[in-house]
């Protein structure tokens, strides 16, 4: 086969350590991949679009937009809600979504991804889903659209973003990477401390968390001005208003070359900063220089126009971004 396929974990890639975006770039270089075949999520803010993009590596988008059928797929659940042989199915499918679930809770390495006992689960899960649920219009443009994946990726040679859900379906043309002897590098360990470090929970040693990260020189996937927006909104956090504010001017002045969604972030956060300052007229530039970039994250531009709107007043948990 000249297919090797990189599974795509989604959203679990910033909760999982040894298995982050940063990882996915260490194992591409392994390989001397300098491009991939995309057929994941067509997320735009997909954390991995920020750091192949950082690294070098081409993207080749085979994505299509299927939104309309997930759509449907979503409506699908009410209309067998309304009959008692539909709710039992509907019953079915919650016991597989549960044990998909639980197989996906334990940490993610590259070795669990690509393990027959992970991939075995996920096939069952779509044949059992399948199963329980007929052709309803999820299984039934779940197939249409992988059919079309397969005949796009026929003749093609090299590495291919897929994700995890889909693998099982594409090992017919694609193999598995042999990941035995990998191991995280120090990239992923810096991708790792800015994910958990964004994602603060009850009984956090901020101070700790704060000084790993201003320890840290960055790198090309996870940059010093990541880090110090990472402290930043810890410090905001704790309402140290001040020492946010120059950790983001600081970053804002570092971010023009680093990964697209970086900037956009940075900006907002530094708007809500000044506000909460009073400084408003260094807020609403904040703001504006967020909106004109070429690419801004969904929650930076909406904090941005909504910081424009009115000024942004501090509450005790306002979330980072």
């Amino acid at each position: 086969m000249n297919l090797t396929v990189l599974p795509d974990i989604g959203d679990l890639l910033r909760l999982s350590p040894q298995y982050n975006s940063a990882t996915l770039v260490e194992l591409l270089n392994g390989w001397a991949a300098r491009s991939v075949y995309w057929i994941s999520a067509a997320d735009p803010e997909h954390p991995a679009r920020d750091a192949f993009g950082a690294a070098g590596i081409e993207i080749h988008d085979l994505t299509s937009d299927w939104r309309w059928a997930e759509d449907e797929a979503t409506l699908f659940p009410e209309f067998l809600s309304q009959y008692p042989q539909g709710r039992e199915r509907l019953r079915a499918a919650a016991r597989l979504d549960e044990t998909l679930r639980a197989a996906l809770s334990v940490p993610m390495t590259a070795q669990r991804v690509t393990s027959p006992e992970l991939l075995g689960i996920v096939g069952e899960y779509h044949a059992g889903r399948r199963e329980v649920l007929g052709e309803g219009p999820g299984n039934a443009h779940r197939g249409r659209r992988l059919s079309g994946l397969r005949g796009q990726l026929a003749g093609l040679q090299g590495v291919v973003f897929a994700s995890l859900d889909d693998v099982p379906d594409l090992l017919d043309i694609a193999r598995l990477p042999d990941v035995s002897a990998f191991a995280p590098g120090e990239r992923s360990r810096v991708r790792a401390l800015a994910d958990r470090a964004l994602r603060l929970e009850e009984g956090d040693d901020l101070e700790a968390l704060v000084a790993a990260l201003l320890r840290e020189g960055g790198d090309m996937i996870t940059p010093k001005a990541e880090l110090q927006y990472a402290a930043a909104n810890i410090y905001l956090a704790v309402g140290d208003l001040a020492s946010a504010r120059d950790l983001l001017e600081g970053a804002a002045h570092a971010v023009v070359d680093h990964p697209r969604s970086l900037p956009g972030l940075v900006l907002a956060r530094l708007g809500q900063v000044r506000d909460a300052l009073g400084e408003r007229e260094a807020a609403r530039r904040a703001y504006q220089a967020a909106l004109a970039l070429s690419f801004i994250p969904q929650v930076a531009r909406e904090t941005a126009e909504q910081g424009l709107r009115a000024p942004f007043e501090l509450e005790p948990d306002s979330p980072p971004l």
